[in-house]
Formats: C-alpha cells, structure tokens, sequence
C-alpha cells in the first residue's frame, strides 16, 4: 500500500492508502485515512485532482521548513522541471517521463526533505511546465 494524499482541483485534500493507481487509468481507489477494518475503498476520478502526493508519512513533518531549491551537494536524478498549477503553486523538481501530450507525468521534489516522496502531476492542472 501507498500512502498517497490527493489534491483535489476545488481545493480540497484526502489523506489515506493506494494500491492501484496507475497513471495511464482515469481512476483509482483510496482508503481514506483513519478508515476501520472492512470499510471500503473511495473511488477516485484522476480527472478531479489538482496532483497525487505519494508520501512517506501521512501526519508529514511540522518542523520542516519547505524549500523549492535543489540540493547542490546531491545531483538530480532525471530532467528539472517546474511546475505552475493553475492555482499558484509552483513545484521544483526531476522527471523522468514528462511528455506535454499525457495526461500526467510523476516528478521527485527537488526538496530531499520533503515529506514527499514522489508526485503525479495531473497535466491539465498546470498552468506551465518548464524543462529546465
């Protein structure tokens, strides 16, 4: 299972466990976080989220301070690439896979620190992506 947390286009977060997402399908399910023994997985539309968060843990980190920037003792993995959401926010990292015709594609943070692990950016929430 994958904890993931899921960014929804309206704003809204859901936290919880995946193991079935897979980024060429147009959906997935998710136990939301605190769910009981035998409760059923919530079907999500890939289409309704802003991103897909796959995180290392589901409470994150407090103490970190976040950081768009790239260590410069650690070389990056794979292509940089910045990430404008049509809501603002802007996401620094590495991709392997980015190609402007897919309906996503997965990037590392370029914050090693992060709580997140890796992300599936959902293309047409994006407002610009630029290889860098």
């Amino acid at each position: 299972m994958n904890q993931v947390v899921a960014r929804f286009l309206d704003g809204r977060t859901l936290k919880g466990q995946t193991n079935d997402f897979l980024p060429a399908r147009g959906i997935f399910h998710l136990l939301p976080d605190g769910s009981k023994a035998g409760d059923k997985p919530v079907e999500m539309q890939v289409a309704e989220l802003k991103a897909l968060f796959f995180v290392r843990s589901l409470a994150g980190d407090p103490q970190h301070q976040k950081t768009n920037a790239f260590d410069p003792f650690k070389p990056a993995q794979g292509r940089k690439v910045q990430v404008e959401f049509k809501d603002g926010e802007v996401l620094l990292g590495t991709t392997q896979g980015y190609q402007p015709d897919r309906p996503g594609f997965f990037i590392i943070p370029a914050d090693s620190q992060s709580n997140n692990e890796r992300c599936f950016v959902v293309a047409a929430a994006t407002k610009q992506v630029q290889l860098m």
